[in-house]
């Protein structure tokens, strides 16, 4: 079973999260693969698909949004979870749901959309970045929860495990009759 873990990452803290969950992947067992998604050109030999990406203004990137649109057939028939991330400061903000990875989920039939704070440096942004992030008042500061992270990486292996265990039908992948429709968890 070969999971390929993919997020867009403007200032490499998303890159990060996806790195840690192939590590604990492969940790539990799993092959996984770490690529960037535009260098994602096909889902041959990828049984399960991690997407992530990092949230901006309340979108997901272009490259994450235009990974679901391009691959959304090959997406369909295998299971998918996705994750965002992006707030940040104490509790981190916002809080919003994001459009992108719902509409990402609906078309994926993605089994779960994860949100997972983030990581804000300041001088890494643009101008506009910036005042954004003076309007939620948060500063400087990685606040991953790297944990929760490993946890949810961790859950996805043994569902994975417990999946190809007990799929005996002939639809494959995605199809398990145990799996819940997209739900929404923030942290």
């Amino acid at each position: 079973m070969t999971v390929l873990v993919t997020a867009a990452s403007r200032h490499g803290a998303t890159q990060a999260i996806a790195r840690e969950i192939a590590r604990q992947l492969r940790a539990a067992g799993r092959s996984a693969e770490v690529l960037e998604p535009e260098a994602v050109d096909t889902l041959d030999g990828v049984d399960a698909v991690v997407l992530g990406s990092a949230v901006y203004r309340g979108r997901w990137l272009p490259e994450a949004r235009n990974l679901a649109a391009r691959l959304e057939p090959d997406l369909a028939h295998r299971d998918v979870w996705l994750f965002s991330s992006g707030p940040v400061g104490e509790p981190p903000r916002p809080t919003d749901d994001v459009a992108d990875a719902t509409r990402a989920g609906r078309l994926t039939h993605a089994r779960e959309h994860r949100v997972f704070a983030g990581r804000l440096d300041l001088s890494c942004l643009s101008r506009g970045e910036r005042l954004g992030a003076r309007r939620l008042h948060a500063g400087d500061g990685d606040y991953r929860d790297w944990y929760e992270i490993r946890c949810w990486a961790t859950r996805i292996a043994g569902q994975i495990a417990s999946d190809h265990d007990t799929d005996s039908g002939p639809e494959g992948p995605g199809t398990h009759p145990d799996h819940e429709p997209i739900e929404e968890r923030h942290p």
